[in-house]
């Protein structure tokens, strides 16, 4: 296993979920007087990881047919365009 990778996967994701929607969601069940809180964590859990695996499978399909070099650019001017529109709305 890449460290490095693992790294830095686990930190672009953790900051990119923080104070997102679906933290949000996840913050309102978890408020909830008679939701259990460790039902609310494992279906946050599992949806995440469900997500991220579609991703990883859309992501492996992506390099099979456009260059890295392009999905490297594509995905930094998408992160780009993120940020300024954070930016903007604020």
């Amino acid at each position: 296993m890449d460290l490095k990778l693992l790294l830095t996967v686990f930190s672009t994701v953790f900051i990119a979920e923080l104070g997102d929607k679906t933290q949000f969601a996840t913050l309102l069940y978890a408020a909830g007087p008679i939701n259990n809180k460790l039902t609310v964590f494992i279906g946050s859990a599992l949806a995440l990881v469900l997500a991220s695996g579609i991703a990883v499978l859309v992501g492996t399909f992506f390099t099979q047919h456009i260059n890295s070099k392009y999905l490297s650019w594509i995905a930094g001017l998408a992160f780009i365009g993120v940020g300024i529109w954070a930016i903007a709305k604020a």
